[in-house]
């Protein structure tokens, strides 16, 4: 037992006299509950919704009104056509979009029966676009009930009454709800990450504890050339993990790529360069293996997986989750992948919402990881 004791006591002192390896022990753990906690939320509200009113009358605009007023939906965007709408939800800028035919307003004011139709986006998990379709059919037929009592009012008689609104939903993408659909191109991005930021965290705290590290900053190679060096044959490696993980997804699940092929690999390589730079700098700024791994896990790798969209909805994340989850380049690639394999999205339709910022981010972080270690010489 004594043997024992002086073993534990001197793994307890060295966690004792290393206070960076003490605060990611004690702080990270706290933080991480807080972040996750107030920011996972099964439950979608405010989905981001785009109209395409063709008849631009006031019982249209009432209509709306029925969506806008409810706090499931929030109204961001007025589309001029059908295709436009479309595009709102191909570019996953919107969940749902409704299209108000021209000829509403005058069937409403005739007595004849309106229809509407519905879009939602299919690509989301299959659970919650469930969850959608109930709930625009419990307000489309609330709002046309209340539009029949009003009918009745004004005409006094209760004869032969039907519904003046018929609502039709369609789901795009993935109709018949397939889970499969939503999960393998939501895994391919982590499980990119996962072996990109590991592999790279370790590269450079495992030259400083072997001691080779001297030797490379005596040398006359620069703080760019040593990180990109570092990163390539990494980068090699996840690209073939990728095309293995395509391959698995083709022949194992029957998943293939609708939209192109090329695009999806050509912003794949960014994405893994920022994952790369992501782990590259905890390299740098990690005393050893076991910090870099600790800080890898719990600031990149647990949040990407929660916070991503990957598994919960984003929509009612508070803003410091939302802000956190938008600083990880996996978070934009999961859109990016979701939009090119279920919705068959080109790269130009992404290019400002998600290609874009994640190009931005993979700079900033392969820019740090250089600095950082030009700081450390």
């Amino acid at each position: 037992m004594e043997r024992l004791w002086t073993i534990m006591r001197k793994e307890l002192y060295h966690i004792w006299r290393d206070p960076r390896t003490l605060g990611l022990i004690l702080v990270l753990p706290a933080l991480l509950l807080l972040l996750l906690g107030f920011g996972v939320s099964a439950e979608s509200e405010n989905l981001p919704m785009a109209v395409a009113d063709l008849s631009k009358t006031d019982s249209s605009r009432r209509y709306v009104e029925y969506y806008s007023a409810s706090k499931d939906f929030q109204v961001i965007a007025d589309a001029l056509s059908e295709e436009e709408l479309l595009t709102l939800i191909d570019s996953g800028q919107v969940q749902v979009g409704l299209l108000i035919p021209a000829d509403f307003g005058r069937k409403l004011d005739t007595g004849e029966t309106a229809a509407v139709q519905l879009y939602v986006n299919g690509s989301a998990d299959p659970t919650n676009v469930q969850t959608i379709q109930l709930k625009l059919s419990a307000i489309g037929q609330a709002a046309s009930q209340n539009i029949l009592v009003r009918q009745v009012t004004r005409s006094g008689t209760g004869l032969g009454l039907t519904l003046p609104i018929e609502s039709y939903i369609k789901t795009l993408y993935n109709p018949n709800g397939d889970r499969k659909l939503f999960m393998i191109p939501g895994l391919i991005p982590v499980i990119l990450e996962l072996q990109a930021l590991l592999l790279s965290a370790l590269a450079i705290v495992k030259e400083r504890e072997q001691g080779t590290m001297e030797q490379l900053i005596v040398t006359t190679i620069k703080p760019w050339e040593l990180m990109l060096g570092k990163i390539i044959p990494y980068l090699l490696v996840s690209l073939f993990t990728l095309l293995a993980m395509l391959g698995m997804g083709k022949l194992l699940f029957g998943i293939s790529v609708a939209g192109s092929f090329w695009e999806l690999i050509g912003v794949s390589l960014i994405f893994i360069i920022g994952s790369l730079g992501m782990g590259v700098l905890i390299s740098n700024i990690s005393q050893s293996q076991m910090q870099a791994v600790y800080m890898a896990m719990f600031l990149v790798l647990i949040p990407s997986i929660i916070l991503s969209g990957m598994l919960f909805p984003r929509d009612n994340m508070p803003w410091v989750s939302l802000v956190y989850s938008e600083l990880l380049p996996v978070t934009q690639y999961l859109n990016i992948t979701r939009a090119i394999f279920l919705r068959g999205v080109s790269a130009g339709v992404l290019w400002r919402t998600s290609i874009l910022p994640m190009i931005l981010l993979s700079i900033v972080y392969f820019a740090a990881s250089v600095m950082v270690f030009r700081k450390r010489i």
